[in-house]
């Protein structure tokens, strides 16, 4: 079998219990949604988990959530994506480093929808805003921390990306532009590293799941009737874990 059809058969995959025990696993947008899940996830499979993201209440939620059943102790980062200069990536890289030493993995969950209107509505404001979450935060943070990736022998990079993100539908603005970069970034990034580096590089897409999110984009939607994020997880295990060793440069959907 074929790493990518290997992929492509991890919508049904069953972790192994520890599998990501002893790895440090940062996660961003860890507040609400498929990246609070994903977090509670990871640390319920072994790992530490450091949650990065905005609102320092939603952050302690999900610190509570792990510890509460006996986790390993998350670390919680807040940061503003938004407004956050290079220099505040660098003081992450090194504050990571001084308690960590490395990172195992790194999913970049974290990202604003912006207006769906057509793109002669569509405010510059709004438009520069999702580009800075979305695109340019990504850049920063991958770049200050991909020296402690480096330091694990075997670390995945998850980047969320989008069916907008392939196909570029009407009325989805500067999201679907974000998501495009972000393939694009993944692609880069992972061809870079392919044959000089133990980090691997991919993108996975959600779907239709039931988050904020979701719900804003599609305010009729009969939130029953999308997967929840616990459903999704299974093909987030499989990335961040061993059993992808050697596969990268993919963009996979999660179901």
């Amino acid at each position: 079998m074929s790493n990518l059809d290997q992929a492509n058969t991890v919508k049904d995959y069953s972790a192994p219990k520890e599998l990501l025990a002893g790895r440090v696993i940062a996660v961003t947008g860890a507040g609400s949604g498929i990246g609070a899940v994903a977090a509670k996830t990871f640390a319920a499979y072994g790992a530490t988990v450091i949650l990065i993201g905005r609102t320092i209440q939603k952050l302690e939620q999900v610190y509570d959530a792990i510890e509460t059943p006996g986790g390993a102790q998350p670390a919680i980062y807040p940061i503003c994506l938004e407004g956050a200069a290079e220099k505040d990536y660098e003081d992450m890289r090194d504050r990571l480093e001084e308690t960590f030493g490395r990172l195992d993995g790194l999913l970049h969950n974290a990202g604003v929808l912006g207006q769906r209107t057509p793109i002669a509505n569509y405010k510059l404001s709004t438009w520069q805003k999702v580009m800075q979450v979305n695109v340019t935060a990504e850049f920063m943070m991958t770049q200050a921390l991909l020296p402690l990736l480096e330091k694990s022998d075997n670390a995945s990079l998850i980047f969320t990306t989008s069916g907008v993100g392939r196909i570029g539908k009407p009325y989805w603005g500067a999201y679907a532009v974000s998501k495009f970069a972000t393939e694009g970034f993944a692609q880069v990034l992972a061809n870079e590293l392919d044959e000089t580096s133990n980090i691997r590089v991919n993108c996975i897409n959600p779907g239709p799941t039931r988050t904020q999110m979701r719900a804003t984009a599609y305010p009729a939607e009969n939130p029953s009737s999308v997967k929840t994020p616990e459903d999704i997880m299974p093909i987030y295990l499989y990335l961040m874990g061993d059993d992808s060793k050697g596969i990268t440069g993919q963009s996979l959907d999660a179901q």
